[in-house]
């Protein structure tokens, strides 16, 4: 699945929601650790999501503090590495669009 195909359904979850784009930035190089401009590049070249992960620089050690059910799937309890992943993220993406904090979204 193309990351690059599934990040404006992300800004538009949280858009409709009265959330921005660059907060949806700012969650995703939370939990990769990429820069805003490499993630534009990662877009660009239309990059599925195993690659995404697979090359993130530094996925985010507060990971293991996402916990809750996404799609009916407990996350801590996923077993696929790159599906656990993909989770977190839809999972930070929801909590914006239901108008959390940053802070708490970010676990600070």
């Amino acid at each position: 699945m193309s990351f690059a195909g599934v990040y404006p359904l992300y800004i538009q979850k949280a858009e409709r929601k009265g959330r921005t784009k660059e907060e949806v930035d700012e969650i995703i190089c939370w939990l990769t650790g990429y820069s805003t401009v490499s993630l534009q590049q990662l877009i660009d070249n239309k990059i599925d999501f195993e690659h995404f992960f697979k090359q993130a620089p530094n996925l985010n050690p507060n990971v293991s503090k996402i916990k809750g059910v996404i799609c009916g799937y407990r996350i801590e309890d996923i077993e696929d590495p790159l599906v656990q992943k993909v989770r977190y993220l839809d999972k930070l993406i929801d909590e914006l669009a239901k108008g959390k904090s940053m802070e708490k979204i970010l676990r600070k």
